[in-house]
């Protein structure tokens, strides 16, 4: 099959087509003819050789997929052979053919294209165990969302908006601003022109939110904890920013904060297989009616998946960036 592969740390042009062997499924596990793949930024901490795969998982690059499953134990997932689906993988997914475990496949939405589908998985994932799940979201609290133009950062927009939840978002410029209002956002925030505390404070009469979803970290964190509402939770997903911060822990005391944080690709087969269940039922409902989208930027053949990371490393992307296979 065709495939590409990671030569050697480095920037985008490391990245490199070969031919590779089929991927076989083991138990529990489903072979994907894959007809679209999701770019991430985890794949480019990977090219970089900062993000190694967990031990077992494809040394290829890529955590999402839409296709056909053509082989394997289907049934695992309640699904069957021939069935159209998109699959959340810990590698593997800038090939022909990707292993997927079952329990981590779900239908394609109805009215929605592979292409589409394809940026469903890794986002949604992560948005609702991390949201919802661990950061305890509840009905009419506030959230918000650091990188809010970013595929995560649409998906959380339209969920948590499509929940019940005033939602602010911080992005680099004030195009991207007036597109996260489109999606819900209750104020776009351009954190190069304008204080993100600032702005959420007045937003919200002084209360601050409830939620703060954070894939910058660093010095965010202390600004982060000037955002929150009493009893509120900052949720870290990403370290663009630095692992490093400093903390004001009476704040934290005083306030009954939480910071709190995970990582989904080292996570077990059941704990993401208990995501793809609440998702069936609680997220695929409003991708089915049209309540929420996914956003596709842009697309690009398997074979340009460097200038696909360009893009991502760019910075220009509004949504997700698709590989077409």
């Amino acid at each position: 099959m065709k495939a590409v592969e990671i030569s050697r740390p480095g920037g985008p042009d490391v990245l490199v087509p070969v031919e590779r062997p089929m991927p076989e499924p083991g138990p529990g596990e489903v072979l994907i003819k894959v007809s679209a793949a999701g770019i991430n930024r985890p794949d480019v901490f990977q090219r970089k050789g900062a993000y190694p795969p967990p031990r077992g998982a494809s040394d290829l690059p890529g955590l999402e997929v839409a296709g056909e499953i053509v082989s394997g134990d289907a049934a695992a997932g309640g699904l069957a052979i021939g069935d159209k689906v998109c699959a959340l993988v810990a590698g593997g997914g800038y090939a022909e053919y990707c292993v997927a475990p079952a329990a981590q496949c779900l239908p394609i939405p109805r009215g929605l294209s592979d292409i589409e589908a394809a940026g469903l998985p890794e986002t949604y994932f992560t948005v609702w165990s991390n949201v919802f799940d661990r950061g305890g979201l509840a009905e009419g609290e506030a959230l918000l969302v650091h990188g809010g133009a970013s595929g995560i950062g649409t998906t959380a927009i339209q969920l948590a908006r499509a929940m019940g939840n005033p939602v602010y978002a911080t992005v680099g410029s004030d195009e991207r601003a007036r597109a996260v209002e489109a999606l819900g956002a209750a104020r776009g925030i351009n954190y190069k022109t304008q204080d993100f505390v600032k702005e959420v404070l007045d937003a919200t009469g002084g209360r601050g939110v409830d939620v703060v979803l954070d894939m910058v970290a660093g010095d965010y964190i202390g600004r982060d904890i000037q955002c929150l509402a009493d009893d509120g939770r900052i949720v870290i997903i990403a370290q663009l920013g630095g692992a490093h911060a400093n903390v004001d822990t009476a704040q934290v005391m005083r306030r009954r904060l939480t910071i709190t944080g995970s990582t989904l690709r080292p996570r077990p087969v059941a704990f993401k297989g208990a995501i793809a269940r609440a998702l069936r039922e609680r997220a695929w409902p409003l991708l089915e009616q049209g309540a929420i989208k996914p956003i596709v930027h842009a697309t690009f053949p398997l074979a340009q998946a460097a200038q696909a990371h360009a893009m991502m490393e760019s910075g220009e992307n509004i949504g997700k960036i698709i590989l077409t296979v």
